[in-house]
C-alpha cells in the first residue's frame, strides 16, 4: 500500500507542489483508502482483493496527481519564484546572520575590552573556556559558518522538493562568493568617548588563489549533506 503513495509523493514534489500540501493530500488519500478497503472487506472480499479493489476505486495515478498539480495555489514558492527562493531569500538570511555575528563582536568588545582599540587580537585574558573567549568564539563561528549554514538551508529545500540543480547551484554560488569576499572592519572613534563600531565590507584581498580555494571550500561544505543524501537515495533505489 505504501508504494503507490510513495510514487505519487515523488511525482507531486517534482511537479513543484509544496511539501506541506503533499503531506496533507497523501494523509487524506490514506484515510480514504482505508475506508474503501474496509468496505470491500465487509462485502466479503479477501484482504488482498479488497486492497486491489480499493486502489482502483481511489483513482488512477495520473488523475490523483493532476488533482494537485493543476491548482497553482498548491505550488511552493521555490517553484513559483525560484529567483526569490534561491537568490534573494538566502542573501537576506546571510545578511541577518552576519549582523548577529557583528553584534556579538561589538557587544563583546564593549563588555570585555572597553579600553582596547580593536576587538581583534590576543586581548582576551583568562582560560580558553572562560566567558570572554566563549563569547567571541561563538561570534566567530557564526561569522565564518554563515554561508555554510545558509547553504545547508538551500540544499535542504532542494532535497525536500526534488528540485532541479540549476537554481540551488546559483544560490549556493552566490553565498560562496559573498562568503569569501566579505570582511569585518572595526574602528574606534578618535575622541575615545564614543563607542567603537563594526561593519562589513567587500574585498578580494591580495591572495586571489586563496580566495578561490575558500569559495570552493564553502561550496563543498554547504553541498556535502545534499550529496550524501543523493548517494543514499540512489543506493536505496
Amino acid at each position: 500500500m505504501a508504494k503507490p503513495f510513495h510514487e505519487l509523493r515523488e511525482r507531486l514534489l517534482r511537479a513543484g507542489v509544496a511539501p506541506r500540501h503533499v503531506r496533507r493530500y497523501l494523509r487524506e488519500l490514506s484515510d480514504h483508502l482505508s475506508d474503501l478497503t474496509a468496505e470491500e472487506v465487509s462485502a466479503g472480499h479477501s484482504r488482498a482483493e479488497a486492497e486491489s479493489a480499493a486502489l482502483k476505486r481511489l483513482g488512477a495515478m495520473d488523475d490523483l496527481a493532476v488533482a494537485m498539480t493543476s491548482q497553482p495555489q498548491f505550488q511552493s514558492w521555490s517553484a513559483r519564484a525560484p529567483w526569490a527562493a534561491f537568490g534573494v531569500a538566502p542573501l537576506l538570511v546571510l545578511v541577518g546572520t552576519y549582523c548577529l555575528a557583528l553584534f556579538i563582536l561589538w557587544s563583546g568588545w564593549m563588555m570585555f575590552l572597553p579600553r582596547a582599540v580593536t576587538p581583534f587580537g590576543g586581548h582576551v585574558k583568562g582560560p580558553i573556556y572562560g566567558l570572554e573567549n566563549l563569547y567571541f568564539q561563538t561570534g566567530r563561528m557564526i561569522y565564518f559558518g554563515a554561508p555554510i549554514f545558509v547553504g545547508w538551508g538551500v540544499w535542504l529545500i532542494a532535497a525536500r522538493q526534488r528540485l532541479r540543480m540549476t537554481w540551488p547551484v546559483i544560490g549556493a554560488v552566490l553565498l560562496a562568493l559573498i562568503g569569501c569576499v566579505v570582511r569585518v572592519k572595526a574602528s574606534q572613534p578618535a575622541s575615545g568617548s564614543a563607542a567603537g563600531h563594526v561593519s562589513l565590507r567587500l574585498g578580494l584581498g591580495p591572495d586571489i588563489g586563496g580566495t578561490i580555494v575558500y569559495a570552493l571550500a564553502i561550496l563543498s561544505l554547504a553541498a556535502l549533506p545534499y550529496l550524501v543524501w543523493r548517494v543514499r537515495q540512489r543506493a536505496a533505489a
